[in-house]
């Protein structure tokens, strides 16, 4: 049984925990759009651009807000989490098979521990994990940042070599892989979904996370 092997199960939140068909994280995108135009007084689509060129040299948007703009990041977080989660559909089956994996499960995510919470509780999942790793937990390192993943690994006292990794964004894997982990990517649509792709070790290449995580708990 694959399950036996893992002392960590570590999942990334948005577009892994649930399917990132239900366009949940759209809604933040739109939000950070929004809070970038009022923040540097620019247009939409100026604002679009900043959005996507800080989260592809920084990781993330705030990262790189903080970095070029002296932002004060739980501004940014309360604005763009924001969110209406009825999108999502409970997950009574990913909580079974979340509930039979044994060792510790954690979430770790570059948003703030509110909005994990909130996903969470509307998948009917929050009772399955042990702990959440947020991006304050972090100090705003972003994924795929490796100080993060060592912040991570030293919280937890993670056994990279234990531990397994779930990711809709092949980039933030290799980090992972560097220290030892197994990495499963989450397949989506993505645009950000490309990017990293092409050399990252990548041991599991999935579409449905429940169907993966019941049989790996045997079934």
């Amino acid at each position: 049984m694959i399950a036996a092997r893992y002392r960590h199960w570590i999942f990334d939140l948005d577009n892994t925990l649930y399917p990132a068909s239900c366009r949940l994280f759209d809604q933040v995108e739109a939000r950070m759009g929004v809070f970038i135009a009022d923040f540097l007084k620019v247009s939409p689509e100026e604002a679009r651009a900043i959005q996507k060129r800080y989260f592809k040299e920084h990781g993330t948007t705030l990262r790189g807000l903080m970095v070029h703009h002296d932002l004060a990041p739980q501004r940014f977080l309360d604005y763009v989490h924001a969110i209406d989660v009825t999108a999502l559909q409970p997950a009574p089956a990913l909580a079974l098979a979340l509930e039979r994996l044994p060792g510790e499960k954690l979430v770790y995510t570059n948003g703030s521990t509110r909005h994990a919470e909130n996903v969470m509780a509307r998948l009917g999942v929050s009772g399955c994990f042990d702990g959440i790793f947020d991006i304050a937990a972090a100090d705003y390192l972003a994924k795929p940042e490796p100080k993060s993943y060592a912040k991570l690994v030293k919280r937890h006292a993670i056994d990279p070599t234990r531990a397994i990794l779930f990711e809709d964004l092949p980039r933030n894997l290799a980090p992972a892989a560097a220290l030892g982990m197994t990495t499963v990517l989450v397949k989506t649509d993505s645009e950000w979904a490309k990017d990293g792709l092409d050399g990252t070790p990548i041991d599991f290449v999935i579409e449905d996370l429940t169907a993966w995580l019941t049989e790996a708990a045997g079934g």
